[in-house]
């Protein structure tokens, strides 16, 4: 067998937990099949699965070359159909990952539609706020939130964001509302744990760019766990407006400074580059990209006098 033909056998081995089936699949023997795993293995110098009169299991080195072997045969799949008919049908398992607040927010919302128009496509999604490693962990794309840094990664915009300064109003009366950024070093911050320059807040304002050292006795790794210490009234932080919309419309908290505006970021959609992007996830960001055109989280400037 070939390397690309041994690989799907042994993506197929792998999800049907069973040489026999796997074997049926492709018209083989029991016997081949083995044969191919045991050439794999020794090819690689490593146990790919750990095989019991009962039941097989992967390795650690064998579920990282599940993973990748998976993207491959599935790319080599979908290439194949699209050479053949010029626009492969979206179809599989979609791995997606999210921030957190974003994900139930916005991405799980979106989801019902596309499962609705992609009936051959199944989505997995996972919701975390550190950054992850698309390959090692088996994603086929992330949504990330913020200004990007370099990377191998493609990415597609798939809207605006803006950060936002929130307090409760109980905080403001009993503390002050600050006239200029200046004054939150005198004031509770909140900082989210993931952010950049968690100490340091920067601004562009009236009077250009402003840097304020802010102490920040409460850090947290969840924008919606922010937003309810702002709630609550503990202290000010900066939150995206997807997080922070809900309770400026109801008066729950209010933006302050709104003339010192913060960097912008965005929302990507980020995935890794291949010669052919599977039609799988084209689908969903191009879906992603038409149902955020007009983001259902987009607050008027509270500064613009409206």
């Amino acid at each position: 067998m070939d390397r690309l033909a041994t690989m799907d056998l042994f993506v197929r081995i792998a999800d049907a937990g069973s040489f026999v089936a796997a074997a049926e699949q492709l018209g083989l023997s029991r016997a081949q099949a083995s044969r191919a795993i045991l050439d794999l293995e020794a090819r690689l110098g490593t146990r790919l699965l750990n095989r019991t009169t009962r039941r097989l299991s992967l390795t650690e080195a064998g579920t990282a070359f599940y993973h990748r072997a998976q993207r491959i045969t599935a790319d080599v799949t979908e290439a194949e159909e699209e050479a053949a008919a010029l626009h492969a049908r979206p179809r599989g398992l979609l791995r997606v990952n999210a921030p957190m607040s974003f994900g139930v927010l916005q991405v799980a919302p979106a989801l019902t539609g596309y499962l609705e128009r992609y009936p051959e496509v199944s989505v997995d999604l996972t919701l975390n706020d550190r950054v992850v490693d698309l390959l090692e962990d088996g994603n086929d794309l992330a949504i990330r939130i913020g200004r990007l840094a370099d990377s191998s990664l493609i990415a597609r915009r798939l809207a605006p964001c803006r950060l936002l300064l929130c307090a409760a109003p109980s905080y403001l009366a009993a503390h002050g509302t600050p006239a200029h950024p200046a004054a939150l070093a005198q004031h509770r911050c909140i900082a989210y744990a993931y952010g950049a320059n968690r100490d340091e807040w920067v601004f562009d304002g009236p009077e250009g760019e402003v840097r304020v050292r802010v102490g920040t006795r409460l850090q947290v790794n969840n924008g919606d766990a922010i937003q309810a210490a702002i709630r609550e009234g503990y202290g000010i932080a900066r939150q995206p407006d997807f997080i922070a919309a809900a309770d400026l419309v109801a008066g729950r908290v209010v933006q302050i400074l709104p003339e010192w505006h913060q960097q912008d970021i965005a929302v990507y959609a980020v995935y890794p580059p291949a010669r052919t992007l599977s039609a799988k996830v084209r689908s969903f960001v191009d879906y992603l990209v038409d149902r955020f055109a007009d983001p259902p989280w987009a607050l008027p400037p509270l500064d613009s006098g409206d």
